[in-house]
């Protein structure tokens, strides 16, 4: 759970900052909470398998670092069949005892031209110091008429914290070369009793630039760079720290489908 303190538990799918693509150049979005972004709804295979190994530096979500030590390894193994996702993700903590487990499932389709969404269903198991649990639903919409800029929309739900996290997007991707592409990003998120109950409204903004490499046609390298500003919701909720608020961190990701 991102935040698996547990008055809610973690965001959708890990988190992790994986991108894939099926197509060279369409990168995905690492900012969001959610790892099922790793998988490109493609109506190129009907059946496809998906391995992604990864690192951050910090375990980021909800614009809060989840550990108090290092980093945090990430492992997803995911099977598509046509427009739905099942997959099972795990972290693991690099500095100190930590194991994250996700489960789901999502369901990727179109509404009209170029304006996608999807649902889905992801249970969190987390050990750590505490033993945490949660059940979350997502939902998410993009649109992509223009080609350099995507907006989009995340919403998950916790049965957990009783409350809900949405993220606001817009990435700009440009191709550098056939194989290269540069997407820079910028999110606001807000958070209505998903991480605190004190405050609705603004929780971060956050800006980064991710890059995909598409090594072959069925192996994606990626990687981002990203900062969060603290806003009202962690302001409110760390009253008193002498700590900065704000966070940056880096992620590599490497993505095998077949």
């Amino acid at each position: 759970m991102k935040q698996i303190t547990f008055s809610l538990a973690t965001s959708m799918l890990l988190v992790s900052t994986v991108t894939f693509a099926n197509e060279p150049g369409q990168a995905t979005s690492i900012d969001d909470s959610h790892i099922t972004n790793i998988i490109a709804h493609s109506d190129a295979q009907p059946l496809e398998f998906i391995l992604d190994m990864g690192w951050d530096s910090e375990y980021i979500s909800e614009g809060r670092n989840n550990l108090d030590h290092g980093g945090i390894y990430w492992g997803t193994a995911a099977v598509q069949y046509q427009d739905l996702v099942i997959y099972t993700t795990v972290g693991r903590g690099d500095s100190e005892t930590y194991t994250e487990w996700n489960f789901g499932l999502e369901y990727g389709f179109s509404i009209v031209e170029n304006l996608e969404a999807s649902i889905g269903y992801q249970r969190i198991e987390a050990y750590g110091d505490e033993r945490g649990s949660d059940n979350e639903l997502f939902a998410s919409l993009s649109y992509s008429a223009v080609e350099w800029l995507t907006p989009s929309i995340a919403y998950t739900y916790s049965t957990e914290a009783g409350g809900y996290f949405i993220e606001a997007s817009l990435h700009s991707s440009w191709p550098v070369t056939e194989q290269l592409t540069l997407t820079p990003y910028v999110t606001q998120a807000f958070d209505f009793q998903y991480v605190t109950e004190a405050h609705n409204g603004p929780n971060h903004f956050q800006f980064g630039v991710e890059a995909e490499y598409q090594t072959s046609s069925n192996l994606v390298l990626s990687g981002h760079i990203s900062h969060t500003i603290a806003q009202e919701d962690i302001k409110q909720e760390q009253q008193g720290s002498i700590d900065s608020l704000d966070q940056t961190y880096a992620g590599i990701h490497l993505t095998w489908s077949f």
